[in-house]
């Protein structure tokens, strides 16, 4: 079982049935065709998880990419994808925005906000993800990267005053059960399922995920 949230919006998440990262990862590529990446890893040191990079104080200890060129690392075959976790197999896995799928960022509260009202309007949802770094991704269609700040101006809010920003082409999004050092590990608060397999577009999302940031500001 994968670590749940504290308090009331520990509600909001489904039970969640334990998997490791290589099959977390087979899954992804086999199930859905996203391409996937295998990131950096915790290590023990002197009784401490740090994150593989060596950076003592990484803000992403064991949840982000190894190398500099790991966009061009990327892969949507399930047998290099076993390969790569059988070499490593604590490695985080990692899915690269701007090719299957764009995300959409927000503040955990205000995340939990938006998917009480969009769930109310009956809006359609694609995965969404919960990190420990408090950040929820919402899952939409490629292109939102570039879309985003002009729909946000179309609803009235400068881009700049709001905690909220599109993960494109040169993203990534850390996906279930890659872990952030000693914080716990990421968590589907939308899970992938047949019914989410179509992605809605930015557009549908935004005005809820806008507003439900400005009111958390």
């Amino acid at each position: 079982m994968e670590e749940t949230v504290p308090a009331i919006e520990a509600a909001h998440i489904p039970r969640q049935r334990g998997a490791s990262l290589l099959e977390a990862a087979v899954r992804y590529t086999e199930e859905r065709h996203w391409e996937v990446l295998a990131g950096t890893w915790l290590e023990a040191v002197h009784g401490v998880q740090r994150c593989s990079c060596g950076d003592p104080v990484c803000a992403a200890p064991g949840a982000h990419p190894a190398h500099a060129d790991w966009a061009g690392r990327a892969t949507g075959s399930a047998t290099a994808v076993r390969q790569l976790w059988q070499q490593r197999p604590t490695a985080s896995v990692l899915l690269p925005t701007g090719r299957t799928f764009d995300a959409i960022e927000v503040p955990e509260t205000a995340g939990f906000l938006a998917l009480a009202k969009l769930e109310r309007l009956g809006t359609a949802l694609g995965p969404v993800t919960l990190a420990p770094d408090r950040r929820m991704r919402f899952f939409v269609l490629p292109g939102a990267g570039a879309r985003v700040p002009e729909l946000v101006r179309g609803l009235g809010w400068s881009p700049s005053a709001l905690d909220l920003r599109a993960l494109g082409e040169g993203a990534y999004v850390a996906a279930p059960p890659t872990r952030f050092g000693s914080r716990g590990a990421v968590q589907w608060a939308c899970r992938p399922t047949v019914a989410n397999r179509w992605l809605p577009d930015a557009e549908e999302l935004i005005s809820a995920l806008a507003y439900a940031c400005g009111r958390d500001r």
